[in-house]
């Protein structure tokens, strides 16, 4: 590999040169997300832009088209860096890929996620406690390279599907932003259609429009624990599936490209005391706590361990409008004041869920805000399922093309790569 490219690391940034603004400064975790393709990076450390100049006109920084790898923790996540990017990151945490000669960088990308490439980092692998990717075993690894132009038009097929996802995922951030902005309007704002000519009134969660009522979450929606059993083995290729905390994605959306399968029996046992169908709810009780999802049209779930259902009781409420609840500024501010703190973790229990205070329109309101945020959900499950096949349909090419099972020499594909000259 040292033939075809330089690897390498950072200059070494100390925790004095931390800022609270600034240049981003990455580590590994911040890597990972841009991997997924998140949209919102949650960047916690950053440098001046002062030092970051300095470590630039001395040591250089990332530059479109490098590649970085996740060396520390969880291993071999690779990134392309993308034109406009600016940002520094954690030496040792990252591995830094650069100034490549007759390589693609885009082309390294999808190597690494190819069986071939897992089995090369492995052989880069140290450490049995914490393990860990050395600069000089990456240096020797081995890669079968086809010409160049070949690997540009690999790299452009499997970037195509790549792309699709990311616009895809800013069409759902849209969604996902003006289905909030009509709640929040509503709801929190009190801008409903025909507000003018209702007043506002006191409650124990202030002022709120006269004919609105203050209920928990119990009065309003059934609340369904968990079933505290031992986790039920996990079986390949089945039909019936456990909701697991990695299902739990972000806006409110399930994470299905992978299911933890149970058999039949085992189903209905999880089963016994709610079955997740469309409109559910799932609440997460620890880790993520509060992370939010909803069931989307034509699935069904059993609850797997620390999550809470919430099934709407429709007299009350609609699962548009319970959705949208959970997501909401009120919802974090409840669960603040509701949450269990432990002394090893902090936890939302079923005591806690029950006692949410959710601010309960009228009928004819209630029903116009479900008519207004439906067609965006439904919208949004659209495009999730719609990702979730670009997804599968990619990775089954990936090893195809990188093996040269499909030979793409003869095809006239448009080229969009970046790293490697001739």
């Amino acid at each position: 590999m040292q033939e075809l490219c330089e690897i390498t690391s950072s200059k070494r940034v100390y925790a004095a040169d931390y800022q609270y603004e600034g240049v981003p400064f990455y580590r590994g975790k911040e890597i990972i997300e841009k991997h997924r393709g998140n949209l919102d990076i949650s960047t916690e450390l950053f440098i001046s832009e002062n030092k970051f100049k300095e470590f630039k006109k001395k040591f250089g920084a990332p530059q479109p088209g490098d590649l970085l790898l996740t060396s520390v923790g969880t291993l071999g996540v690779p990134y392309v860096v993308k034109s406009g990017e600016v940002f520094y990151f954690k030496d040792g945490n990252l591995t830094w890929f650069r100034q490549f000669r007759n390589l693609d960088s885009h082309f390294l990308y999808y190597w690494i996620l190819s069986p071939q490439g897992k089995a090369e980092l492995k052989k880069c692998t140290i450490g049995s406690s914490q393990s860990a990717f050395t600069i000089v075993l990456l240096k020797d690894m081995e890669i079968e390279l086809p010409p160049l132009p070949t690997q540009q038009k690999i790299s452009s097929i499997l970037a195509a599907y790549d792309d699709l996802i990311e616009n895809n995922n800013r069409r759902i951030k849209i969604l996902e932003e003006m289905a909030q902005a009509i709640y929040k309007e509503w709801f929190v704002n009190f801008r409903f259609p025909g507000y003018e000519k209702v007043k506002m009134v006191k409650s124990e969660l202030g002022m709120i429009s006269e004919g609105w009522e203050v209920k928990e979450m119990q009065e309003v929606a059934n609340v369904i624990d968990c079933l505290h059993s031992k986790k039920p083995k996990e079986i390949e290729n089945g039909n019936k599936f456990l909701l697991q905390l990695f299902n739990i994605s972000e806006g409110g959306k399930l994470a299905l490209s992978k299911k933890y399968y149970i058999s039949d029996e085992d189903y209905e046992l999880w089963t016994r005391r709610i079955e997740a169908s469309e409109g559910d709810c799932v609440i997460t009780n620890v880790g993520r706590i509060a992370a939010v999802a909803q069931i989307p049209q034509g699935i069904k779930a059993a609850l797997g361990r620390n999550m809470t259902a919430v099934r709407a009781n429709k007299k009350f409420i609609t699962p548009s409008f319970l959705i949208q609840y959970l997501l909401s500024p009120h919802m974090e501010s409840e669960v603040l004041k509701k949450t269990d703190r432990g002394t090893i973790m902090d936890s939302l229990n079923v005591k806690n869920i029950v006692k949410l205070s959710i601010n309960i329109p009228t009928s004819e309101i209630m029903e116009k805000f479900d008519n207004a945020e439906k067609p965006i959900r439904r919208r949004i499950e659209l495009l999730v399922n719609q990702n979730m096949i670009l997804r599968k349909t990619r990775d089954l090419l990936l090893p195809k093309l990188i093996s040269g099972e499909i030979d793409v020499e003869g095809l006239e594909i448009e080229i969009n790569g970046t790293g490697g000259d001739i």
